[in-house]
């Protein structure tokens, strides 16, 4: 399998539409991973989500809340494959989770730097890499410096919502 298999557009608000972020994703690495992703995809579950969770010099988050800050329902978790040797390096895409290395569903992160203490190591289970940055690390870089603050519970949010207009696949499937 070629790793640029899909490459997947994020249209922004209140950015302009030309201001996409395009992703290739690494099905060969994290087969499991970029299936779950691309079932959100299809599905539309990504279009009007924000990124939620904005830290600078470390990462944005989103693909699971609303602008109202109202979580989504998401399907079952999938298995965590972050021993895939795949590292949190700087314009990778990784899977969000909880504490449970097994509980990632829908929500992703773009790393804005080297977070190699998310990557899997002996009695650490990581954070899945399935994907990178191909285009549009200038938005990622614009989008960590929107003011944050509390909103929902939850700490680090855009004080303006940064949306998701739509994601869609570019390519063959």
């Amino acid at each position: 399998m070629r790793n640029l298999v899909f490459i997947l557009s994020l249209l922004l608000a209140p950015l302009a539409a030309a201001d996409d972020i395009t992703l290739r994703l690494f099905r060969d690495k994290s087969p499991v991973t970029v299936e779950n992703f691309l079932g959100y995809v299809d599905a539309g579950f990504y279009n009007g989500t924000i990124f939620h969770r904005v830290i600078p010099d470390f990462m944005v988050q989103g693909g699971g809340f609303l602008p109202d800050m109202q979580e989504k329902e998401t399907g079952e978790p999938i298995v965590n494959e972050a021993k895939n040797r795949l590292h949190n390096t700087r314009g990778t895409v990784a899977m969000a989770r909880t504490n449970d290395p097994d509980s990632a569903t829908a929500q992703f992160f773009i790393n804005v730097r080297n977070n190699l203490r998310l990557d899997w190591s002996p009695g650490r289970p990581g954070y899945t890499v399935f994907g990178e940055v191909i285009d549009g690390m200038s938005v990622v870089d614009y989008i960590v410096t929107a003011p944050t603050g509390s909103a929902g519970g939850h700490q680090n949010v855009p004080l303006e919502p940064i949306t998701i207009i739509e994601a869609t696949r570019q390519g063959a499937p």
